[in-house]
Parts: C-alpha cells; structure tokens; sequence
C-alpha cells in the first residue's frame, strides 16, 4: 500500500508537507506509511482520508489494509481467489473487473457467514466508538454481515442485522451512552418503536419514531422523538428519511447501574 500512495502522490505532484496539510496526518507518519516502516496499517479514519485527498476509488485503501490484518492462512486463500477471478477475465478489463468484484463479495459474504455461525449469530457493530453519534460506519463498503466488530446474539434471526454504539444522551435513560443497540431490518417499523434512521442524505440517527402528517398540506411526516425530555423532537417530511430499523436488543454494562 505504501508504494502505491507514494506513486500517486508524486502523479498528482502532491509533497509530503501539502499531503500532510490536506489530511491532518503528520509528515513523518506519512513517510512511515510510504516505506512501509509501520508495523500496522494506519487507521481506518486516517485510509479514508488518503482516498479522498488522493483520489482512490472508495474502499481500494481500506480492503488492503483488511486483508493486511487477517491471518495468513485467510489471506492466502483470498489471494488465490482473486487471481483465479482474475485469469478468468479473459484479458477483458470490464469483464475482469466485474470478476474480481463478484469474487470479493463472495469471499466477504461467505466470511461474514461463517463468523455469524463461529460466534452465534454475529452481528456487525457498524460505528466506531469516538465522539458524536455515529460516525465512521464500516458497513458501507462491506456485504451485510462484515465489519471490523462484532457482537454475538444468538436469539436473532435477521441476516441483514446490524448493531451501533450509542454515543450522546438522547435516549436516555432507556438507553445509555456506551450501550450496543442491535437493529433488524427485516422487521417493519411502527409508531412508538425506537429506530435507527438513515436520511436520504446519508446522515443517521436513534431516536423514537412516530408516523403522522402535516395538518395543513396532509404530507406524511415522520417525528424524531428524543427520550431524553431535554431533548426537542423533530419533525420531517418522510421523503427524506431513505431507511428505520427497528431496536430489538440492547447490550450495556450491569456494574454501572
């Protein structure tokens, strides 16, 4: 990974300092990375922005890092498939492309299979634990079932599940910051029920929903309803909300009670 940085940086005639200064990484870090001199890959959050600033395609920094971070016998057997997915192209680039895509996906959803069954249900914790809520969801470059954390949960049956971490104080005092909500997409979501909502722009939320519809206009509208009485509802047309999940299981700490 670190040639391939250091090779399209000096395409873009990017120094370190103006690369530094674009990502909030510091130079010397950055020439680690370069030279391969690091013992692991950097940080999610720190790939993330190496795409962004130097132009990769979303997610092409990020899988070789995965793949870094897996065991040896794991990432002998994802190099093979790939190079099979990739003799298989027929010297086509569209078609190999679209080969070594469907590979990737195959290995991920199979891996994200057997972990499910190794742990009992795993299901993927989908945002990292810094502040504000949420941030950094790893499920958007994955098949459902993959992320960087899991959480088992044995009684749940949905495939398409995913959990998050809650991070501020809307919820409480049912819900606690710090506590793992597990959501189920395949259940339908009712007036009353606390939610997971994902806006049309991509922005997320936890917050209890209730379905009701502008006096005047008649436009259905959806209420973001805080737990916390400090909190203020909002109140939002539903076209903008792209997706609710439904909370059906929560874990948190009994030795802060």
């Amino acid at each position: 990974m670190g040639p391939k940085i250091r090779k399209q940086r000096r395409r873009l005639g990017l120094t370190l300092d103006e690369l530094s200064g674009r990502t909030g990484i510091s130079k010397p870090y950055l020439s680690l990375i370069e030279t391969g001199r690091v013992p692991n890959p950097p940080s999610d959050e720190k790939i993330r922005r190496l795409e962004q600033t130097l132009g990769f395609t979303s997610g092409e920094l990020l899988m070789e890092a995965h793949l870094h971070r897996t065991p040896r016998d794991v990432r002998a057997a994802f190099v093979k498939l790939l190079a099979n997915g990739s003799s298989a192209g027929d010297e086509n680039p569209e078609v190999e492309a679209r080969v070594l895509s469907d590979a990737v996906r195959g290995f991920l959803h199979e891996a994200g299979e057997k972990l499910g069954k190794a742990m009992g249900n795993a299901v993927p914790v989908i945002n990292q634990p810094a502040g504000g809520y949420p941030r950094d969801f790893s499920d958007l470059s994955y098949p459902a079932r993959v992320a960087d954390q899991h959480v088992a949960c044995p009684d749940l049956a949905d495939e398409q599940a995913f959990a998050a971490r809650v991070q501020d104080e809307s919820m409480t005092p049912k819900y606690r910051q710090g506590d793992i909500v597990i959501f189920s997409p395949a259940l339908t979501p009712r007036s009353g029920d606390d939610c997971f909502v994902r806006f049309a722009d991509g922005q997320t939320t936890f917050q209890r929903i209730f379905f009701e519809s502008d006096e005047q206009s008649r436009v259905p509208t959806i209420r973001l309803q805080p737990r916390n009485e400090r909190h203020r509802p909002t109140v939002l047309p539903c076209e903008r909300v792209a997706g609710l999940y439904r909370a059906v299981f929560r874990y948190h700490r009994v030795d802060e009670e």
